[in-house]
This record gives structure tokens, sequence and C-alpha cells, in this order.
């Protein structure tokens, strides 16, 4: 461990080449005034195009997507009309809100701390980052909230190994960022892309093997546990590292513009008061889990579909973040009385709106990304940005894997500006599953291959809300940090994911692997 006082250990050549990303990096303005700049840079542009003329066909589509202005009468009623819906419906905005007020519940009750140290006080140190870079991979089934929960706690796990916590908090964000689309359980998100891939394969000639949600899951397995093996190397002997060498703060610093406070944990022990409090919480959450399963199990239960199952769709998976916060609130009120922390009805609110008040710079953010966001869909850009990238890509006649790799590396490119993974699936599965089915590969190894490309850089694009947020937590020991500072750390782990995550699609396609049950690269 690097003490302060010790002298400044000289810089690498990779310190210097990401310093230098990070100087760069930090000139971009802050995210209000970004998204103000990148709204009116956006109102311009799809003006030009609208003028233009500008349109772009989605195969499978009868009409053709034309371009809208934002600066015609047509753009002013839209948007003068939906200026408080764009914000209100600006989809991180409802999930952050809801699992910061249930955390904040959990936290300011003390359940968040002895629970790290319950759980992690007989870890050895150099496990965590393996275990942190797991629940990462694999948290996709909490879908985006894992984004919010994970990384406070990894920082928490981490400072209570004596470990840095910056190391912990982003390389948790990392972990669940870069590998997003892939997880050793089948997932929301492997219903949702099955039913866009399933939808395009019904006007093929030869539709191949059905797409289902299980179509990937021998290679998200096989994926998951590649990118935990790299994320924590990288965690190890890269990010941690550095951090000690640029003398990145341990402690936090209030700076008062902050989201989602982390609570520094270095003392392992837990007196009996804790540990009564734990068993009540436990059982809080026991029973609060039985509840969810039997309001999911039984037949005709509520949170089943309308045929009385589960996939692609169905109340069950629309509730994850009612879930996730059920099973974070109660538990920590149950705790809170349990333990004294909270003592009258009102500490309950009252933690809340401390939770509140970590998360007012996101709202106020979020009213100016969610017309941004709302822009982009509605004038139709991003449409004609994926069809003529796709377009480009389909003309340049490659066969074989290199067209598969031109592919995801794409794909990873346009998730820079279209960082939801069912709108930019929508878009490239309709040109590439025909496409690549022309040249002999079956639609279930084309939604394989999108994978990469829709999670590897999603850690990198300021357009990712849940980026500011955790610009926001890292700013909790960096007050000066920006989004260079999380690019440069960042890059490592999109490049180091996108080559171990294409290698692995490539063990499968040269050797003729399953990518899930029945599902081969080649069309038969």
């Amino acid at each position: 461990m690097t003490r302060m006082d010790d002298p400044a250990p000289a810089p690498t050549r990779a310190d210097r080449l990401l310093g230098g990303i990070e100087r760069a990096g930090n000139r971009i303005p802050e995210p209000f005034v970004l998204f103000v700049g990148l709204f009116t840079v956006l109102a311009v542009v799809s003006t030009a195009l609208a003028l233009g003329d500008v349109q772009a066909q989605v195969e499978g589509t009868d009409e053709p997507t034309v371009v809208r202005g934002f600066f015609t009468g047509e753009g002013i009623r839209w948007f003068t009309t939906t200026l408080v819906d764009n914000f209100v419906g600006f989809p991180p905005l409802g999930t952050v809100v809801v699992i910061l007020l249930a955390v904040g519940i959990a936290q300011r009750s003390g359940l968040l701390s002895t629970v790290i140290k319950r759980s992690f006080s007989g870890w050895p140190s150099w496990a965590l980052p393996y275990a942190v870079a797991l629940v990462g991979t694999v948290g996709s089934v909490m879908a985006d909230s894992v984004m919010i929960v994970l990384p406070p706690l990894a920082a928490m796990v981490f400072a209570a190994a004596g470990r840095h916590p910056v190391a912990g908090l982003l390389g948790a964000f990392a972990a669940a960022g870069a590998g997003y689309s892939t997880s050793l359980l089948v997932t929301s998100l492997d219903a949702l892309f099955a039913g866009i891939t399933s939808a395009v394969t019904g006007s093929l000639p030869d539709p191949g093997t059905p797409v289902t949600p299980v179509s990937n899951w021998f290679f998200n397995i096989a994926s998951s546990l590649v990118l935990t093996v790299v994320c924590g190397l990288l965690i190890t002997k890269v990010l941690e590292p550095r951090l000690e060498r640029l003398r990145v703060p341990r402690e936090q610093t209030d700076t008062g513009d902050g989201l989602g406070a982390v609570e520094d944990v270095t003392d392992l022990q837990v007196d009996d008061r804790a540990r009564r409090g734990m068993r009540l919480a436990g059982l809080a959450f026991a029973v609060t889990a039985t509840a969810v399963v039997l309001l999911t199990v039984l037949p005709g239960a509520p949170l089943r579909n309308e045929t009385g199952g589960y996939l692609p769709e169905s109340p069950l998976l629309d509730s994850v973040v009612f879930i996730v916060s059920a099973l974070l609130a109660v538990p920590g009120i149950v705790y809170g009385y349990a333990t004294g922390a909270f003592r009258k009805a009102a500490d309950v609110p009252l933690a809340m709106t401390e939770a509140v008040k970590d998360m007012a710079s996101f709202i106020v953010l979020a009213f100016v990304l969610g017309q941004f966001i709302a822009l982009f869909n509605w004038s139709g850009v991003g449409t004609v940005l994926a069809v003529t990238g796709a377009d480009a890509l389909a003309g340049l006649g490659f066969t074989g894997f290199p067209a598969v790799l031109a592919f995801v590396l794409l794909c990873s490119l346009l998730n820079l500006f279209i960082v939801s993974g069912s709108s930019m699936w929508t878009i490239m599965g309709a040109v590439f599953v025909p496409l690549f089915a022309l040249l002999g590969y079956e639609p279930g190894f084309t939604q394989a291959a999108f994978r990469i490309g829709d999670s590897a850089t999603q850690i990198l694009t300021p357009l990712n809300p849940y980026l500011v947020i955790i610009l926001a937590m890292l700013r909790r020991y960096e007050p000066q940090a920006g989004f260079g500072t999380l690019i440069s750390r960042f890059l490592p782990f999109t490049v180091f994911f996108w080559l171990a995550w294409a290698a692995v699609l490539a063990v499968w396609f040269f050797l003729d692997l399953p990518f899930g049950p029945g599902q081969y690269a080649r069309l038969e």
C-alpha cells in the first residue's frame, strides 16, 4: 500500500498515455453544459437533414424513417408539448430514484455496512476483485439496478479489506456496464433480444434454428467466466496500482453535489446488537423473498404472464426494480429498529430524504438528458445513423469471420451514440440478420456477436446516464474528476473485454460449439 507521504512512483508509459486521455477528456464540459450543447447540435443537424429530406429504410418496415427537424413548426410543437413527458419519461430516472430511496434506508440503518462486514470478513483480499467482477458481469439479472447498487457496495468491500475503495467502485461499474449483455443466468435481456430476432427471421427464406431466450446461454456462460477473470486481473494489475501511483484519496470528501454516498467500512468487527439486527433482517429478507416467490410460482400468480409463463414478457420481469427495492428496504427498516438506528416512524422517511438530497444533482441533469434522448429518438437521426453504418459495412463485401468482427466493431461504435441495446438491435438486426443468413450464418449467432458490441463500449460514452451517476460517486473521493478521468480508467476494461469476448466468439465459431441448446453458428 502506498502512503500519501511516500515519494511519488515514476509514471509508467501506460500512465502517461492514459493521463493524456484523461486530460483531453476532462476538457469535456460539465455534464449539464455538455448535454445542452449536444442538444443544440442535434437540433441543428436534425433540421439540416430534414430540409435535405434525408430518410432511411429499415429492413422489414413498410415506410422509411424520415428525419424530422427541431427548428420546424412540427419540432417546436413537439418540444413545447412534450417537455415534461421527456423528463418524467427518461427511463433511468424512475429506476435511480426508487432504488436509491431503498438504498438510503438500508445504508442509513447500518444494514449495508454490517452485511459487508459479515459477508466479506473471511474472504482473502486477493479474491475480492474477482468476486466483484463476477457479481458485476452476471448482474444484468437485476437489469439496470446493478449499475446503481453494486459500485458503492464494492467500494465498501474494498475499504474493509484495506484495498483502495475507488478500485472497487470503478471496477464494479466496469464489470456491470461493459459485460451487461452476458450472464450466467437467463435474463429478461435474453428474452428481449430473442423476441426482436424472431421478428426478423419470419421473413427469411430459411429462418434457421428458432431463436429463444436460451439460444446464447452456453456462449453467455463462457463469456461471463472469461470476463470475470479479465476484469479481476484488470482491477488488480492495472486499475488499483494506477490509483495508488496517482495518489487518489481513499477517504471521501463531502462535495455537496454527489450521489449515493459510499460509506467507509474499515472495522470488520460486529457487536451483539448488530448480530441481533442481522438475524431479524435476514428473517425479513426471507419473508419478503418468499412473498415474491409465491406471487410468481403459484398457479394463476399475478406475476405470471397471460399464458402462465414468464418469457418473453411478464409482470415478473417488469417488477425487477420493485423486487430489488423491497429486498433492500424491508430488511433495512427491520434492522434499523432492531439496532436503535431508527427509533420512531419519522426516521424512515428521514433516511429516504437524505438519499434524495444526495441525488439532487442527478435529477437536475436528468432533465436535460431526457430532452436530448427524446430528441434523438423523435428526430430519427439515430435510425439514419445506424442504417447508414450498416449499409456501409454491407457494401464492403466482407465474408467469413472478418465480416463478423467488422459487424461487432460497428456495433461498438454505434453503442457510443445509441446506448439502448433493444433500440440498436431492432435496427441492426433488421439489416444484419438477413445479411448474415445469406452468408450462411444462424440468426442466433448474429445475435451473439451483437452482444459484444452492445456492451463493451457502454462505459465510455457520456450518453450512458449511469456514467453520470458513477462520476458523482467518484467525486466523493476526487472532487475534480471529470469524464476524462472515467474514460482513462475504463478504457483498459473496454479494450480487453472486447478482445477477450471476441476471442470467445472465435473459439465458438471455429470449433463449431453450440451457442445454446441446438444453436450453432452456421445454417445447415
